[in-house]
């Protein structure tokens, strides 16, 4: 390979900090905002990142207005639920396009890519009515149901299929194996990289899902962390500082979850899981 020069290099290295910038820089705010005591002026001039007197306060005071943690336990059931039918669902159906042979298989296969290109905004009125029909309105069933498999992950999952080697189900198929046996224990454990980035997406997408729960839940019991730190947001929108820990607190756990699962995330680009 050709070597780069010192100027390419630090063009580079100062093209790849700004990226920082932009994509770390607001969160670090955020961060800081939330840790600033009543005291401490949030919009000085010039701009101070490290909170001067750091404190935890506006992390209790933020569930002292709104049932905060009841919210995020409502996120968690909803993401949760989200994850386990997206793996479920992607990999069988991802694993139907690209190892079975059916007919009507590549209309199939066209549809999920179109699904892709229809706006949420063109079909909430009729999922909205089909929920309603359904009467499962205002239930955390309601927010999970229209994203209970996503049409990005079954491309993702068929994929990673079509990646496998033929001749690895030809052997099992010579030993007897039906073609669950075959989706289970050579399909499934040689994707798990695939599977952990569904995992990762179908997680962050019900996390933070914010209009759909708006418009199918009516009780507060049932909202959302989204919906509830909107609240928040509304009442207190002259103190940055709890609307800033309640957005660290949202945050906070898609963090932790792509830290887990960092290994397999990267281990599922390399199996094509994220190729066109």
């Amino acid at each position: 390979m050709k070597r780069m020069s010192r100027r390419e290099r630090i063009l580079r290295y100062a093209l790849l900090l700004l990226v920082l910038v932009i994509t770390i820089g607001p969160f670090l705010w955020q961060l800081s905002t939330s840790l600033k005591s009543p005291a401490e002026d949030v919009y000085s001039d010039p701009p101070r990142l490290l909170p001067g007197d750091p404190t935890l306060e506006n992390y209790s005071g933020v569930a002292e207005i709104i049932p905060v943690w009841d919210y995020a336990l409502n996120s968690l059931k909803v993401a949760a639920a989200n994850v386990v039918t997206n793996c479920v669902g992607a990999s069988l159906a991802g694993y139907a396009l690209a190892r079975l042979r059916f007919r009507g298989r590549k209309i199939a296969g066209l549809l999920f890519v179109m699904a892709l290109l229809v706006p949420l905004e063109s079909i909430i009125i009729a999922q909205f009515t089909t929920m309603q029909q359904l009467e499962l309105n205002n239930t955390l069933v309601a927010v999970v149901l229209p994203g209970a498999v996503g049409a990005l992950n079954v491309l993702l999952m068929r994929n990673a299929f079509q990646a496998l080697p033929y001749e690895l189900e030809e052997a099992a198929v010579i030993d007897g194996a039906n073609v669950w046996q075959r989706f289970l224990r050579i399909g499934l454990p040689a994707v798990r990289g695939t599977l952990a980035v569904v995992a990762i997406f179908a997680f962050m997408t019900a996390w933070d899902d914010f209009l759909w729960p708006l418009i199918v839940l009516s009780d507060s019991e049932n909202f959302t962390l989204t919906v509830g730190l909107n609240f928040l947001h509304g009442t207190f929108q002259n103190d940055p500082r709890l609307v800033a820990a309640g957005t660290v607190i949202a945050v906070a756990p898609l963090i932790v979850m792509f830290a887990c699962l960092q290994r397999y995330f990267f281990r599922g680009v390399g199996e094509g899981a994220v190729k066109g």
